[in-house]
């Protein structure tokens, strides 16, 4: 697999993680990992990792 591949593929799945958060933030999901019930600002915080990580995949990409 080339660099270029692998950078579109990474940039598609934070997309995906990034797309998931703001929809749980937007929707209200809850989210409870083994009994442990996910706070909301964890999702605020992943969006802004998630969406940086697949803005740096899409500038490497191309």
């Amino acid at each position: 697999m080339s660099e270029k591949t692998f950078a579109r593929v990474s940039a598609v799945i934070f997309s995906l993680v990034a797309l998931l958060h703001l929809l749980r933030l937007v929707l209200g999901w809850d989210a409870v990992i083994g009994g442990w019930r996910v706070p909301m600002w964890f999702s605020w915080v992943a969006l802004g990792f998630a969406g940086w990580l697949a803005y740096t995949a899409i500038r490497l990409s191309r």
